[in-house]
């Protein structure tokens, strides 16, 4: 047993490929994030102008979990795709896009009351 054929012991990344194929990407325009009132004390907060290399579904699918809120990927005819997320998570959003890296913070604008 000591010539054995078992390939699958060799050292292996399994995140090499999102690694490998992913180049220096950096956000080159500005992230504009704003609030919205709806009724009474409900309000909506969008973002705007992130690079179209990111996946924005994923990106919502984290935040939803992170702040435990409801949010969509909306397709707007000026702005091309926003993210929309429910309550004022202004302060939270400049915090998550600044500690994963996507953009600094002097990119982001945050608008608003």
């Amino acid at each position: 047993m000591t010539d054995s054929a078992i390939t699958n012991l060799e050292k292996k990344d399994p995140f090499a490929d999102l690694t490998e194929d992913r180049e220096e990407e950096t956000q080159k325009e500005d992230i504009h994030i704003r609030i919205q009132q709806r009724n009474g004390r409900k309000s909506l907060t969008t973002i705007q102008g992130i690079s179209q290399n990111y996946d924005l579904k994923r990106i919502i699918k984290v935040v939803k979990k992170e702040f435990h809120c409801n949010g969509t990927v909306v397709e707007h005819p000026e702005y091309g795709e926003v993210l929309q997320l429910q309550g004022d998570q202004r302060k939270n959003m400049k915090m998550f896009l600044t500690q994963i890296g996507l953009a600094s913070s002097d990119q982001i604008k945050v608008h608003g009351f």
